[in-house]
């Protein structure tokens, strides 16, 4: 490796360090109140997960979604970076005591002893929805893309933090997570369980053969087809659960609404982007996948015969 290319990997390394570990991993040793202050100064900082902020900032800017003062935009995107990061490592040492403090809910999880599809977006802070619904008794595995080496070259703290995150989601759900990479068979083998799976929906369909079409900012837009597929096929419920903070004080609010049973895969997408476009305009700055937005456009994949 060539002094260059060395640097360049140590700076890449320090900078993760610095934004998954070292800054948000003050929330362990500081009372929240103190510490989400904290984090709202270190959003300031420009440079903070600059890469993904420009990426963000320039496609919801581009679909019309920047309104206001650009610089407070770019603000409140880092301020949600920091918050999800800050509660992998408040969910790994607070107490359930902590939880019902912090934690402001609305809804309720369906009975624990049913099957269900438990859905959420990549919106917000969502590591204490696991955690409130292992509490409350649901036995539900989390649907995650596992990750391998190869996808973080050059990135080696990340990964790590990706892979402790993960454990995070099963130590909190007390259940193993179920690899959304492979066939659907672990899925089908745990509702049969009569147990449920949470999973991430609003996921760009480029990459998977089947999808169902919906609208997401007024355009045409997909996402996979397959998971909904189970739950029309499967008649299981559909509940739908979202997990933000409040900017004024870092109070995590958790809304979960029981969409119940459904007979029609149209109606099924259509209710979820509908639910995917309120979430979003309640707190644009709080949706991760602004700088993938485009991948929401692209035409969908022929479904095999």
């Amino acid at each position: 490796m060539t002094g260059t290319r060395l640097s360049g990997r140590l700076k890449a390394e320090l900078r993760d360090f610095l934004e998954v570990v070292a800054l948000p991993a003050l929330a362990m040793v500081l009372p929240w109140s103190l510490c989400y202050r904290v984090l709202r100064r270190l959003a300031r900082w420009s440079w903070l997960y600059r890469a993904e902020t420009d990426r963000a900032f320039a496609q919801a800017k581009a679909l019309g979604w920047v309104h206001g003062d650009e610089s407070t935009w770019r603000q409140l995107k880092r301020l949600t970076s920091l918050v999800d990061h800050a509660d992998h490592y408040l969910t790994r040492t607070r107490s359930d005591t902590w939880m019902q403090k912090h934690l402001t809910v609305s809804g309720e999880w369906p009975a624990p002893d049913a099957p269900g599809l438990l859905l959420t977006f990549h919106w917000g802070a969502g590591m204490w929805a696991q955690r409130h619904a292992g509490t409350a008794g649901v036995k539900a595995s989390m649907m995650v893309d596992a990750p391998s080496p190869a996808q973080f070259q050059g990135h080696k703290v990340l990964f790590r933090y990706i892979q402790a995150r993960i454990r995070s989601i099963e130590l909190a759900l007390h259940t193993p997570t179920v690899d959304a990479s492979k066939n659907l068979r672990p899925v089908l083998s745990t509702l049969r369980r009569k147990e449920s799976i949470m999973a991430v929906i609003d996921v760009p369909a480029d990459q998977v053969a089947a999808t169902v079409n919906g609208e997401l900012f007024g355009r045409a837009a997909h996402i996979p087809k397959a998971l909904l597929r189970v739950g029309v096929e499967q008649a299981i419920p559909i509940t739908l659960y979202m997990t933000g903070y409040r900017v004024d004080d870092g109070q995590r609010t958790l809304d979960i609404v029981q969409l119940g049973l459904y007979q029609d895969i149209d109606k099924l997408a259509a209710d979820i982007f509908a639910a995917l476009n309120a979430t979003i305009a309640r707190q644009p700055t709080a949706w991760h996948l602004w700088g993938e937005a485009p991948r929401f456009f692209n035409a969908a994949s022929p479904e095999p015969l």
